[in-house]
């Protein structure tokens, strides 16, 4: 199974895995997530994510997801990348982490990350009201 980190600004990357175990109604297995403060210097938190990626990746990879691209935690995923065994996409978010779960057991990366991208994509949506 694929593993999966969060990288995110703050207690984003845990309140994203909170609303996925409400939706699946269990904490799924091999997650974890490190929040980013403003004050955390990256070569610090780096040691950190590295130890948070060898527990999530339990030998099929593991995808790292972030929030904002070009910000600290997805330059702290670049530092983790390693093209086929550890991934990396931004923008997370509930559907996008869903398909991941959803996914990561029945494909292999490049499929996860497609499905992950379009879970993001296809789950913004405008939302009109009735006349």
């Amino acid at each position: 199974m694929i593993g999966i980190l969060l990288i995110t600004h703050g207690t984003l990357g845990e309140s994203l895995i909170q609303c996925a175990c409400h939706v699946l109604n269990r904490r799924p297995l091999q997650i974890a997530q490190l929040g980013v403060c403003a004050q955390d210097d990256p070569l610090d938190v780096l040691p950190e994510a590295r130890r948070l990626l060898a527990m999530v990746d339990t030998g099929d990879g593991a995808i790292v997801l972030t929030d904002i691209y070009g910000a600290t935690p997805s330059n702290i995923a670049m530092k983790l990348l390693d093209s086929g065994q550890v991934e990396a996409v931004s923008g997370a978010n509930v559907p996008m982490l869903l398909r991941v779960l959803t996914y990561r057991e029945k494909g292999d990366m490049q499929t996860v990350i497609t499905k992950a991208v379009a879970g993001a994509c296809d789950g913004v949506l405008h939302l009109k009201g009735g006349s």
